[in-house]
C-alpha cells in the first residue's frame, strides 16, 4: 500500500518526525527542517503529502507541507546517491525549495556543496541532471502562484568566483537566496579581494 497523503491529529513534533493520528492510527513521518517550521501546533489539523519509501527491511514515509516541496524531492531522488534521506537532508539545510531549485539552475557549485550531505561531485551531477528539469519546475511554481513571478530565473553570468563564495556563506547563515543575489548583484570587486572582506561588506547591505 503506497500513502500519498495523510490528514489528521499532529499527535506528536520532534525534530525531523511527526506523528499524525488519522481515525485512530498513527502514522510516522520524517519531514525536512523546512517543513517542521511550517507545521501547526501539536493537537492541530494537518495535512501533509508524503512519499513512501519500500525498502526489504522497512516502510517509511516522509512528509511535506508544500507540493512544491514534494516535487523537488521527488527530482533530487532521481540522482544518482541521493536517497529520499539524503534528500531530506538537502531540503533541511535552510534553503527554500526554491532557492535549491535556483542554485542548480545557475549552477551554483560552492553554494549547493553548503547544503547537506552535498559533496562536490554530487553537486555537479545535480546541476547536470536536474538544470533543465528545475528551470520548469520554477516557472511551473510561479504560473500557479507558489512563488514571486518577478523572481529571476535564468542562469547566472560570469562573475567573481568570490561572489559564489558569498552567496554560499550568506545562504549557510539562513539568508533566501533571492535576498542574498539581489544584494550580492551590487557589490563591486576588486581584484585580490579577500572572502571575509566581501562577506562583511554583503552583511552590512543585507536587509533587516
Amino acid at each position: 500500500m503506497i500513502i500519498g497523503h495523510l490528514r489528521g491529529e499532529l499527535l506528536e513534533h520532534t525534530a525531523g518526525h511527526v506523528i499524525v493520528d488519522c481515525g485512530g492510527v498513527g502514522y510516522e513521518c520524517q519531514v525536512s527542517a523546512h517543513t517542521s517550521a511550517a507545521l501547526p501546533a501539536v493537537g492541530a489539523e494537518v495535512a501533509l503529502r508524503v512519499y513512501t519509501h519500500v525498502s526489504d527491511r522497512s516502510i517509511s514515509l516522509f512528509g511535506f507541507a508544500s507540493a512544491a516541496e514534494r516535487e523537488l524531492f521527488d527530482l533530487l531522488i532521481t540522482v544518482k546517491k541521493v536517497g529520499p534521506g539524503s534528500a531530506i537532508g538537502i531540503l533541511s539545510a535552510g534553503a527554500s525549495p526554491s532557492d535549491i531549485a535556483r542554485m542548480i539552475i545557475r549552477e551554483q557549485i560552492k553554494a549547493l556543496t553548503k547544503l547537506k550531505g552535498v559533496g562536490k561531485k554530487t553537486a555537479e551531477m545535480l546541476v547536470v541532471e536536474l538544470r533543465d528539469k528545475c528551470e520548469l519546475l520554477l516557472a511551473t511554481w510561479q504560473a500557479r502562484g507558489d512563488i514571486d513571478r518577478t523572481i529571476d530565473i535564468a542562469p547566472a553570468s560570469q562573475r567573481p568566483d568570490v561572489l559564489d563564495d558569498v552567496t554560499a556563506a550568506l545562504v549557510q547563515m539562513g539568508w533566501k537566496l533571492t535576498e542574498v543575489e539581489k544584494v550580492v548583484a551590487t557589490l563591486k570587486i576588486e581584484e585580490g579581494a579577500q572572502l571575509e572582506a566581501v562577506v562583511v561588506e554583503a552583511l552590512r547591505a543585507m536587509p533587516r
